[in-house]
């Protein structure tokens, strides 16, 4: 496995494909969902939806949560095989409860949007918070608007500034874009016009389209020394988990 993740991570899905193919003949379930995603996404081999449905589903079944969140998917998409929201919903959750912090996440956006299944605030709340514990910044960007939008919680500024906190420094570009909006109207956060337009012009590099709704009002009240300041900043490197707000936060 560890020889075909090598030859996968340098490009070369086919020499990994000889391996995981063995191995996923053999039962290996995550050679088997190596595979099925191979076939799903076309990387050494020609997209087929049918086998990496066929592959995905041993690999599933057999426990794998990779293979259960890469089934999901597959079903969710609905590009290489039928879409089937049923299916992804049961295999996102089957992945979620066995720890997967990105089939966490997607069932925390899922339960929010309440279209592939009934919305849920609380249990969207308890997914996020899940795959946020494991380090996932769009769970965290989720918890900071559950909070800013009193979604399932009563509306708390600064916990929404804290998450969002988080998650910008992992550069997650609309967290960077709250954050910085949340600096330009003071809400959970002393207001600072610099600060405000430093994380913006960071989530515009990043195409955020969250960061077009305050860009021109936070430059209109700069000076352009102050945007020089905030363009500097915002070119300077990110350090994950760096404390973002220790002297920051706004009065309760």
């Amino acid at each position: 496995m560890a020889a075909a993740q090598a030859s996968a991570a340098a490009g070369n899905y086919a020499a990994a494909l000889e391996i995981w193919g063995a191995l996923a003949h053999a039962g290996v379930p995550r050679a088997q969902n190596n595979v099925g995603a191979c076939f799903a996404e076309g990387l050494g081999v020609e997209r087929d939806g049918a086998l990496a449905q066929r592959w995905l589903t041993l690999s599933a079944e057999a426990g794998d949560p990779v293979g259960q969140r890469n089934l999901a998917s597959l079903h969710f998409k609905g590009e290489a095989i039928a879409r089937d929201d049923k299916a992804a919903v049961r295999w996102y959750r089957a992945a979620a409860e066995q720890g997967d912090p990105e089939a966490q996440d997607m069932l925390s956006w899922m339960l929010l949007e309440g279209e592939s299944l009934a919305a849920d605030p609380a249990e969207a709340r308890r997914y996020a918070e899940l795959a946020a514990a494991q380090g996932v910044p769009t769970a965290m960007t989720r918890l900071g608007m559950l909070h800013h939008n009193a979604i399932g919680v009563e509306r708390d500024a600064g916990e929404a500034v804290l998450w969002w906190s988080r998650a910008a420094a992992l550069g997650e570009p609309d967290a960077q874009a709250m954050l910085g909006a949340a600096y330009h109207l003071g809400q959970g956060v002393n207001r600072n016009p610099v600060t405000a337009m430093t994380w913006l012009l960071r989530a515009r590099a990043s195409l955020s389209p969250l960061a077009e709704l305050f860009h021109a009002a936070v430059l209109a009240s700069l000076t352009e020394e102050e945007f020089a300041e905030a363009d500097r900043r915002s070119r300077e490197p990110l350090i994950a988990g760096e404390p973002l707000l220790p002297t920051n936060r706004a009065p309760a």
